[in-house]
C-alpha cells in the first residue's frame, strides 16, 4: 500500500469533523508539522503536552492526534518559558506534528465527543441538545450539528443510583451535584467539557439530570430545583474521546499503528 501523509490523515479528520464548526475562540488543524511527511504511526490524547511526546517517540509515533490545541492564544516567541513553548519545542526537534481537533468534533453529531458520551451511558433516542446552522450551505443542519446531547435510559434509575452508576463508567475521581429532586432519572442532557452555557436548553428540553464539567459555584444555583447538575470534571467528561478518534483513524487507516496515550494528561488530583 502507498505511504499515508500527514496532509491525507489531517484532511480525512477535517471531513469528519469540518474545521468551519469550530467555535470562534478555538484553533484546530495542524498546528506543528509538515503536511507532506509520511506517517509513521499516530498517538492520539487529550492534551498535548511534553510527556505525550515522549510517548509518541518511544512508541515510534510521528504524529499526535489531540482533542485540546496546545497552541491557544498564539505564540509570540519559542524559549521553552512554560510547557506549551517546551512541548512545541520539542515535536518540532523530533519531527513530531501535533493536529487538534477540539471543539469541531464537539459539534458533530455523529461520532462526535457527546455521542461517545451518550454511548457510554447506554442512552438512547439520541439527539442534539442545541441544533446549529449548517454553516457550510447555508442550509439547517437539523439533527448533524450543534452543541450537547440530550436521550433517555432504557429504564429509569434513582438519583443516588445513577450518580453512582455516572461515577464508576465516567471513571471520576468525585461527582460534585446539587441538590437531588426526589426523581426518578430518565432522560440526560450531556455536554463534554465546560457546558455551564447549556444548562438553559437541558432545563427547556426537560432533563432530569445535565452531566458536564467547570460548573462555576454560582452556577450550580441556576438548578433552580428544574433539573440536578452533574459536574464529573473537564478531563473526565472528555476522556472516550481519545478511543473515538482511535475507532475513527483505525478504521480509515490500517497502514499505522494507531495508539491510545498511556499518560494521563489530567491535571487535576483528588485525594
Amino acid at each position: 500500500m502507498p505511504a499515508t501523509t500527514i496532509r491525507a490523515l489531517t484532511s480525512y479528520l477535517d471531513s469528519i469533523a469540518p474545521p468551519v464548526y469550530q467555535e470562534s475562540y478555538d484553533n484546530v488543524g495542524l498546528l506543528v508539522g509538515n503536511p507532506d511527511e509520511e506517517v509513521k504511526g499516530v498517538l492520539i490524547c487529550l492534551d498535548s503536552t511534553e510527556a505525550v511526546v515522549e510517548e509518541a517517540l518511544a512508541k515510534s509515533c510521528n504524529v499526535v492526534v489531540a482533542h485540546h490545541p496546545i497552541i491557544f492564544k498564539g505564540l509570540k516567541r519559542l524559549t521553552g518559558n512554560n510547557y506549551v513553548e517546551r512541548t512545541v519545542l520539542k515535536a518540532i526537534k523530533n519531527d513530531v506534528a501535533i493536529y487538534a481537533i477540539h471543539t469541531n468534533l464537539d459539534n458533530m453529531y455523529y461520532r462526535g465527543v457527546n455521542a461517545k458520551i451518550a454511548e457510554v451511558l447506554g442512552l438512547t433516542g439520541t439527539r442534539l441538545l442545541a441544533p446549529k446552522q449548517d454553516q457550510s450551505n447555508g442550509d439547517d443542519a437539523g439533527p448533524t450539528i450543534g452543541a450537547g446531547m440530550i436521550g433517555q435510559l432504557p429504564q429509569p434509575m434513582q438519583e443516588e443510583a445513577f450518580l453512582q452508576n455516572l461515577k464508576k463508567v465516567m471513571k471520576a475521581g468525585c461527582v460534585k451535584h446539587t441538590a437531588l429532586r426526589g426523581k426518578a432519572i430518565h432522560t440526560v442532557a450531556v455536554c463534554g467539557g465546560s457546558g455551564a452555557f447549556l444548562l438553559p436548553d437541558a432545563i427547556a428540553r426537560q432533563a432530569d439530570i445535565f452531566v458536564t464539567s467547570d460548573m462555576k459555584y454560582h452556577e450550580f444555583f441556576d438548578a433552580d430545583g428544574k433539573i440536578v447538575i452533574a459536574d464529573i470534571g473537564h478531563f473526565e467528561s472528555e476522556q472516550f474521546t481519545i478511543d473515538l478518534l482511535q475507532e475513527i483513524i483505525s478504521e480509515k487507516f490500517p497502514t499505522f499503528a494507531v495508539h491510545c496515550a498511556e499518560v494521563i494528561t489530567n491535571p487535576v488530583q483528588y485525594l
